[in-house]
């Protein structure tokens, strides 16, 4: 048995460091390729299937191991349109949005790049064959669309799903122990119920209307169909079919693949004959290149993720986005910075982190804000001491609360797998966040009393970065999400607006509005490096037998296992689809 197991862990050892070597030749001979030709007469194809994220790390061993979705660097698409607008080779552009994952301020971000895209007078065709609401949102910007004879169009409005694990506790004997302030902050929720409490369903269901009205108020904008028209076909759901969206004016026209073909060769002027050059955004973006060159540098910091305490490579680390922001400021060709912050919130000590250096920051260069598609919570934490806050009207932000959680496994250890523990302590609270006993009201007493610190630290700085009273801040606090309007309407963002706005309001503040150049942060990591560091990871995803099913619940598990200390996060696992 033992030779099988080491045999076993030699060939994986093989199998890998082949892996590894064609990786580095690959890389190699990708160093080398030439910079893609943007031809005459040539068409701008955005294909966009899977999950939209900021800015996608380059990570050769995810694209072969990963069975996960395809990464959809915003910035990148959002930066090749705007470039093919002014390209004269660039004709128009082929939408095909399909399966798309992405948050509606992301939606926002690409769907009015879009239509700035469309004032240069050129075209732009959708084509779809199962649009999700997202899709469609897409879709809308588009002079032309058209829709597969067998496909269908979802347009029913948007529905927010939170899971509970309360039952399955009760059933493994796991006991949470729970400290919050606000009656909003439902992020422990599921640990501790089995449906939405009063204050969550009301929150959730303001959130959603704000989201849809601006959902609806633009794609009226778009089809010259009236609002209240709109809602009506969407409350009773009466697109069914592709012949119900052609009726409703949700489309134009019913066509196949092949027939889009031909329409486009139509429209370039080609014949039947003739080859179509369509060139995908990830091709087009590395022949836009990196677009002017200027001493002056705008330095747009991308916190993307949960925000976590030290490093972290797909996380926003304290310490490392401190760091970063430091540089910035010390960094004599940089000008200004924006921090797009796109992310749910986490750890409150290294959101804290994260808040000094832009204090720091703050009176030395602009410093601006730019919140994606959530910036919630530890994300609304580190986007309010900045200079001035930009939001999309449908960015999720706010929940500014604090909560701590701990975990009672003493019985299921004992009940379910015959495990007891017991211990010699020097004081009475030396094991205080023991996970093998229930604790004392003393000690509930004491935690609590750190959560309740926790909170008024977070409003207290809220209120100075918003320049409010703390008493007219904890109207909107109490752990309550908003949308991006209704932030606005409430003072906690100043700007609705987006990312290219965030940056031109930045260069402004610094003087250098006409010569400027962005640069993104924090730089990826060197080929070699990224790979070498996704060796072990790598050997995890080759034998990952986790049922697809089951991922999004051990995804969740494993969240978990992060929460450290007390936590500034979205309440819950929202999901707006």
């Amino acid at each position: 048995m033992a030779f099988l197991r080491n045999l076993l862990a030699t060939l994986v050892g093989l199998f890998i460091f082949t892996i590894l070597i064609f990786f580095i030749i690959s890389g190699i001979a990708a160093s080398s390729e030439t910079v893609p030709e943007v031809k005459a007469n040539s068409i701008l194809h955005l294909n966009l299937s899977g999950a939209v994220v900021e800015k996608a790390i380059d990570d050769p061993v995810r694209e072969v191991l990963n069975n996960g979705p395809k990464q959809i660097s915003l910035l990148d698409l959002l930066a090749a349109i705007k470039h093919a607008k002014s390209n004269d080779n660039i004709k128009g552009i082929y939408l095909e949005p399909q399966f798309l994952m992405a948050g509606y301020a992301s939606l926002q971000e690409i769907r009015d790049a879009i239509l700035d895209f469309k004032t240069s007078g050129k075209f732009v065709y959708g084509y779809g064959e199962y649009l999700s609401e997202g899709d469609y949102y897409l879709m809308s910007a588009a002079d032309s669309m058209y829709l597969n004879p067998e496909g269908s169009v979802e347009f029913n409005g948007l529905t927010a799903n939170i899971t509970f694990y309360k039952g399955l506790f009760e059933k493994l004997d796991i006991e949470p122990e729970i400290f919050r302030v606000g009656e909003y902050k439902s992020f422990v929720e599921p640990f501790i119920r089995k449906d939405m409490s009063e204050e969550n369903r009301e929150q959730y269901a303001s959130l959603l209307n704000s989201l849809y009205d601006e959902y609806l108020k633009n794609v009226s904008a778009t089809s010259s169909i009236a609002v209240s028209k709109l809602e009506e076909t969407s409350d009773k759901m009466l697109v069914q079919s592709p012949e119900d969206a052609i009726n409703y004016g949700l489309v134009h026209k019913i066509a196949y693949e092949d027939q889009m073909v031909r329409l486009l060769k139509k429209e370039m002027g080609l014949s039947e004959d003739d080859k179509l050059n369509m060139m995908s955004y990830s091709k087009y973006s590395k022949a836009a290149g990196n677009g002017k060159y200027s001493s002056n540098k705008v330095a747009v910091i991308v916190a993307q993720g949960e925000i976590v305490m030290g490093e972290a490579d797909e996380a926003i680390g304290g310490d490392q986005f401190a760091r970063e922001i430091k540089k910035a400021r010390e960094n004599n060709a940089i000008k200004a910075i924006v921090l797009r912050v796109n992310s749910p919130g986490g750890s409150l000590t290294a959101s804290d982190q994260i808040w000094r250096e832009i204090e720091l920051t703050k009176g030395v260069k602009p410093i601006i804000a730019s919140m994606g598609d959530v910036a919630a919570s530890g994300g609304y934490f580190i986007s309010m001491p900045c200079d001035t806050i930009v939001a999309q009207p449908n960015t999720i932000t706010g929940s500014i609360g604090i909560f701590g959680m701990l975990f009672n496994f003493g019985d299921f250890m004992e009940n379910k797998l015959g495990i007891t523990t017991d211990r010699v302590s020097t004081g009475e609270f030396s094991d205080i966040m023991t996970v093998t006993r229930s604790l004392s009201e003393e000690e509930r007493k004491i935690i609590q009393k750190q959560v309740e610190s926790g909170y008024e630290t977070f409003t207290t700085k809220a209120a100075q970065g918003r320049n409010m009273e703390v008493s007219e801040l904890k109207k909107y606090a109490g752990g309550r999400v908003w949308s991006g309007q209704q932030a606005y309407e409430r003072g906690l963002v100043d700007i609705l607006g987006s990312l290219d706005d965030a940056v031109a309001l930045a260069a402004k503040n610094a003087g250098v509005e006409n010569d400027f150049q962005v640069r993104y942060y924090p730089q990826q990591k060197p080929f070699i490096e990224k790979i070498l560091s996704d060796l072990e990871e790598a050997e995890v995803k080759i034998f990952d037998a986790t049922p697809a099913v089951l991922k999004p619940y051990m995804e969740k598990v494993k969240q978990l296992e992060r929460i450290q200390g007390l936590q500034a996060r979205l309440p819950g696992d929202l999901e707006v689809r």
